[in-house]
C-alpha cells in the first residue's frame, strides 16, 4: 500500500482550481485574486467563530444594521473582515453588505455579502456562514451603489461558506458547483465534491413553520401535500435550522425544499435578493437545481433597492416544480 492515500502529494485549493478555471477562460486574473482575498476573509472568520466563547465575541453589539436587526460582534468583525480583505485586492469598486453600503474606485467587480449569516443562532452554537456575490460593473461611470441593482443572471461568481463541524467553501463561477474544505494542517480550501448536482426530488421541506398562521394559501396547500400524500407515498420529513446557508447547504447535498415564502405581515419573506437570494439561488440552478420566488425565477428580478426583499423556494427540481404549479393556481384565482 502506497503513502498517497495517507497525503495527498497533488492536492487542488481553492486557489489552483479558480486559476485554472480562469486560464482556460483566459481571464485577466483579477476574479482570481478576489476570490482569494475572499477565501483569506472566511479562514479569518472561521478561526473567530471557533473561539468567539473564549474571545468574548458573543452577545449584541449594541447597535442594528441598515435592514433593523440586531447586530452580534461576531457580524461587525466579519464585515469588517470581508471589507478589509477585498479593499486590499483592489478588484472590487461597489461593496455591498447587510451591515453597510461603500463604493470605491478600484477595479471592476462589485461584491454583495452576508458576512455572517445565521447569527442569531451564535450563542447556541448552531452553523453559521457567510454568503457572497460577484457582479462586473457595466458602466463606464462613477462608481455608486446602483451598480449593484442587477438580475442575478449577471452573476460572475456567487458561493457561500459554511462554518460546521468542519468550514466549507462551496462556489461556481458559472462551471457548476464545487465545494471546498479547508484543512487546518494546511490552512487551504481543499477540492472534495467535484461538479456537484442536487436530486432531482428529495424527501425533505425546511421553512419556518411557526409562521403558519400567516401563510399564504399556496403555502399551506403546498405543506398538506408533504405531510399527507394523497397517492400513498411516505411523507416529507421537516428539518429546519433558521441558518439560511446551513439550510440550503443540507438542501443541496440530500435534496428536496427550502421555503422562506412571503406571509401576510411580510409579502416579500424575509431574505434579501441580492446577498442571499441570488447568490444561492446561482448554487442551486449551477447543481441543476430550482430558484424561485413561487411566481418567478429569483435570478430574473431586477432589483430596485439594495436590500430588496423577494420570496425564495429552492431545492430539487420536481419538488420547486410542485410548488410553482401550487402558487401559480392559487395565483389565478
Amino acid at each position: 500500500m502506497s503513502d498517497r492515500g495517507t497525503f495527498d502529494t497533488n492536492v487542488v485549493t481553492v486557489t489552483r482550481f479558480v486559476m485554472e478555471e480562469g486560464r482556460r477562460a483566459k481571464g485577466t486574473g483579477e476574479l482570481t485574486t478576489l476570490l482569494n482575498s475572499l477565501c483569506t476573509a472566511v479562514k479569518a472568520i472561521s478561526s473567530a467563530v471557533r473561539k468567539a466563547g473564549i474571545a468574548n465575541l458573543y452577545g449584541i453589539a449594541g447597535s442594528t444594521n441598515v435592514t433593523g436587526d440586531q447586530v452580534k460582534k461576531l457580524d461587525i468583525l466579519s464585515n469588517d473582515l470581508v471589507i478589509n480583505m477585498i479593499k486590499s485586492s483592489f478588484t472590487s469598486c461597489v461593496l455591498v453588505s447587510e451591515e453597510n453600503d461603500r463604493k470605491q474606485d478600484l477595479g471592476k467587480y462589485i461584491v454583495c455579502f452576508d458576512p455572517l449569516d445565521g447569527s442569531s443562532n451564535i450563542d447556541c452554537l448552531v452553523s453559521i456562514g457567510t454568503i457572497f456575490a460577484i457582479y462586473k460593473k457595466t458602466t463606464d461611470d462613477e462608481p455608486c451603489e446602483n451598480d449593484a441593482l442587477q438580475p442575478g443572471r449577471n452573476l460572475v461568481a456567487a458561493g457561500y461558506a459554511l462554518y460546521g463541524s468542519a468550514t466549507m467553501i462551496v462556489l461556481s463561477t458559472g462551471q457548476g458547483v464545487n465545494c471546498f474544505m479547508l484543512d487546518p494542517a494546511l490552512g487551504e480550501f481543499i477540492l472534495v465534491d467535484r461538479d456537484v448536482k442536487i436530486k432531482k426530488r428529495g424527501k425533505i421541506y425546511s421553512l419556518n413553520e411557526g409562521y403558519a398562521k400567516h401563510f399564504e394559501p399556496a403555502v399551506t396547500e403546498y405543506l398538506q401535500k408533504k405531510k399527507f400524500p394523497e397517492d400513498g407515498s411516505e411523507p416529507y420529513g421537516a428539518r429546519y435550522i433558521g441558518s439560511m446557508v446551513a439550510d440550503v447547504h443540507r438542501t443541496l447535498m440530500y435534496g428536496g425544499i427550502f421555503l422562506y415564502p412571503g406571509n401576510v405581515k411580510s409579502p416579500k419573506g424575509k431574505l434579501r435578493l441580492l446577498y442571499e437570494g441570488n447568490p444561492m439561488a446561482f448554487i442551486m440552478e449551477q447543481a441543476g437545481g430550482m430558484a424561485s420566488t413561487g411566481l418567478q425565477n429569483i435570478l430574473d428580478i431586477q432589483p430596485e433597492d439594495i436590500h430588496q426583499r423577494a420570496p425564495v423556494a429552492m431545492g430539487s427540481p420536481e419538488d420547486v416544480q410542485e410548488y410553482i404549479a401550487i402558487c401559480r393556481k392559487h395565483a389565478k384565482k
